[in-house]
């Protein structure tokens, strides 16, 4: 017998989606408790030089991206979605103490990498989760309250890191430990407080990795990975916002306002632009969010003083609010229910490997030729990723 639906909350979308962003947001002050010192703490207590950041960056935000495929599929042979998720979001509690015991660039990045597997094994089933849980009609405000929930946690956990690092006297350590607790807390929240939705009856699940099953990704599903590709090519990671920041003379104890202040403008829109995205024209969407990254890069090379950092900053974080729901939401409706799980796993491995790419290419960039450069190319790729979305409009109503 199947479960009965769940009772829509006060806002129109399922308890469940509000508990799924509850642990999104434990997880990420968890995360962020550590990621908004991990570029400081690499070059100030470890000697790492820019070029190794944006390699331990890219390396594991795109193993991150890259597990997401496997896990998507799994979830969609397995059809289930939840074990997956616990089993990734337990992987990211666990490796949190190992960044407060690291010495050196090499167990950073083994934390970072354990971490970023967690958050690769979770991520497509979790989304796949959203899909299957929120009503057709309201995906775009599920994955916006979803995100929006994320990214207040990030940016609550750099802001705990910044009253703890003025509290200990910049201990960079004793903050990573304080990082295990939300870890867990979300890992619990998970386990005890969302419900997966019992399949339908006679609902037979697929084996992705076959040829027919596979050819069910349409032309429009794999114009949604392009998009997300050249988009993750124009935003490296937010490491180097960081370092930009404290290049105009932000002390160390306050880099976490770096990120404080990009989530807020983040978690701000995400879930007013996500039910936006319900009713407008995605591509007008889209468009506006990449002159909104392209402003992003042109302020922050243009100078490190703090009204240039902090106008990039905030311009980055609304692109973020108009984009990544929205991505999210697109691919959704152009996958088959069945293979969404796959559907998000292969969306990540693309983007996965543009964001590999871009981050080294910054990190390069900014050993070479210094931190304007690297946004420089940040506004190029942006530029290149509208053209592209430009031609193919102009292609269909050719």
């Amino acid at each position: 017998m199947s479960a009965s639906p769940p009772l829509p909350s006060r806002s129109g979308l399922p308890p469940a989606i509000w508990m799924l962003g509850g642990v999104s947001l434990l997880m990420d002050i968890s995360s962020e408790l550590i990621h908004s010192l991990l570029p400081v703490f690499l070059i100030t207590s470890l000697g790492a030089s820019a070029f190794a950041i944006g390699l331990i960056e890219g390396v594991a935000e795109a193993t991150a991206l890259i597990v997401k495929v496997f896990s998507g599929m799994l979830s969609d042979y397995w059809g289930r979605r939840k074990p997956l998720a616990l089993l990734g979001y337990s992987l990211g509690a666990l490796s949190k103490p190992l960044f407060a015991l690291a010495t050196s660039s090499g167990m950073v990045l083994a934390a970072r990498l354990i971490d970023r597997v967690g958050k690769g094994i979770r991520g497509a089933p979790r989304d796949a989760l959203v899909a299957d849980i929120a009503p057709a009609t309201m995906r775009g405000a599920a994955f916006g309250l979803r995100q929006s929930l994320d990214t207040v946690g990030a940016f609550l956990g750099p802001l705990l890191a910044m009253g703890l690092m003025l509290l200990w006297a910049n201990d960079f350590r004793a903050v990573f430990w304080v990082a295990i607790i939300p870890g867990f807390l979300a890992v619990a929240l998970l386990l005890f407080g969302v419900r997966e939705p019992e399949r339908p009856p006679g609902h037979a699940t697929v084996n992705p990795i076959r040829r027919e099953n596979l050819r069910q990704l349409s032309s429009a599903y794999w114009w949604v990975v392009v998009i997300g590709a050249t988009f993750t090519l124009a935003r490296f990671s937010e490491a180097f916002l960081i370092l930009r920041a404290q290049q105009g003379g932000l002390p160390l104890a306050m880099t976490p306002l770096v990120l404080i202040g990009m989530n807020a403008v983040y978690a701000l829109s995400a879930y007013p632009l996500g039910r936006l995205s319900d009713r407008i024209d995605h591509r007008k969407l889209l468009a506006s969010g990449l002159l909104l990254l392209m402003g992003a890069d042109l302020a922050l090379a243009y100078s490190n003083h703090w009204h240039w950092v902090w106008l990039g900053i905030s311009l980055w974080g609304l692109h973020m609010g108009i984009t990544q729901g929205l991505l999210a939401r697109m691919v959704a409706d152009a996958a088959p229910a069945p293979l969404r799980g796959t559907a998000y796993g292969f969306f990540n491995l693309i983007s996965g490997l543009a964001m590999l790419l871009a981050s080294v290419l910054a990190g390069l960039l900014w050993d070479r030729f210094g931190a304007d450069w690297t946004f420089l190319a940040g506004g190029v790729f942006s530029g290149i990723a509208l053209l592209v979305m430009m031609l193919r409009g102009s292609n269909r109503n050719s």
